[in-house]
């Protein structure tokens, strides 16, 4: 597996690169889907349990996978980390060829306040202003689906936390609050979503999933959420190498639920743009 370290622009701003090598013994892979992930931490942080863990999942299912570390802290103000998953997009689709990446199947996972980042994206990927900042002219930084772990999606978790002011930043108050409740930004153009969250979740209410995955049907994208009844938040892929207490075996399905949900998106790349409708049984290519 090729292992590398990309730096982006800005203060510890960098991207890890979890690759396969090309090797005759699997001459049927030499471009494989890919994930890329978003840690949590309020944007304050980027969380190492969320991070290289949730990667080697979807390594071993297949995939090549990347980890995005973004700006953080007081210079985490909007669209700041956004440009940075811009950014990171923008690299992956120009270096596909020869990293193994199909550049039209590529997936942005996310969780708590990296879930609002990949959530982000995909709501705002298109935006003019975005598009000017970015660079990204011709849709490099579009997303071909979401995968979105107990996601902030409205302000409730800013606010209560006390973070808003500090992600309002300098911009217009009245218009960048509206833009961080994320279920007001979806559309037609937001692509295929996964969501899992808990009942129980201490620091971003489950509401906020079903907010978003509410707003996705009526923009008619298809999605999946599934609403687990235990849990805490922050479980990350919910196992005893994240987890002191071994996590909490029902969430840990949502990592198996993706991955099919994923396999079964990625079948024909045409798929990850399309319209509901009913599809046909999945073949693995994986």
């Amino acid at each position: 597996m090729i292992v590398k370290r990309h730096e982006l622009d800005g203060e510890n701003v960098y991207l890890m690169q979890y690759c396969y090598e090309d090797t005759p013994e699997i001459p049927y892979h030499k471009q494989r889907p890919a994930v890329l992930v978003c840690p949590g931490g309020g944007y304050l942080m980027c969380s190492a349990r969320e991070a290289d863990p949730v990667a080697m999942q979807y390594a071993a299912a297949g995939y090549n996978t990347f980890v995005l570390y973004y700006t953080v802290g007081e210079k985490a103000a909007f669209p700041r980390p956004l440009l940075d998953l811009c950014a990171a997009m923008k690299l992956i689709r120009e270096n596909a060829a020869e990293w193994g990446v199909i550049s039209d199947n590529i997936a942005v996972c996310g969780f708590s306040a990296g879930g609002h980042l990949a959530a982000s994206l995909g709501v705002f990927w298109n935006d003019p202003e975005i598009v000017r900042l970015s660079g990204c002219e011709n849709g490099e930084n579009r997303p071909n689906a979401l995968i979105l772990g107990y996601p902030v999606i409205s302000t409730s978790w800013m606010e209560n936390a006390g973070q808003l002011d500090r992600i309002i930043g300098d911009n217009e108050p009245e218009s960048t609050y509206r833009k961080l409740n994320l279920h007001t930004m979806v559309s037609a153009a937001t692509p295929h979503t996964f969501l899992a969250h808990t009942v129980r979740d201490n620091a971003v209410p489950v509401e906020d999933s079903i907010k978003f995955a509410s707003a996705l049907i009526a923009a008619g994208v298809p999605c999946e959420l599934h609403i687990f009844p235990n849990g805490v938040h922050g479980l990350s892929v919910s196992d005893a190498q994240v987890c002191p207490d071994g996590g909490d075996p029902q969430f840990a399905k949502w990592v198996p639920m993706s991955v099919d949900w994923l396999n079964r998106l990625f079948q024909n790349p045409a798929e990850a743009n399309a319209p509901m409708t009913n599809k046909a049984p999945y073949s693995s290519r994986l």
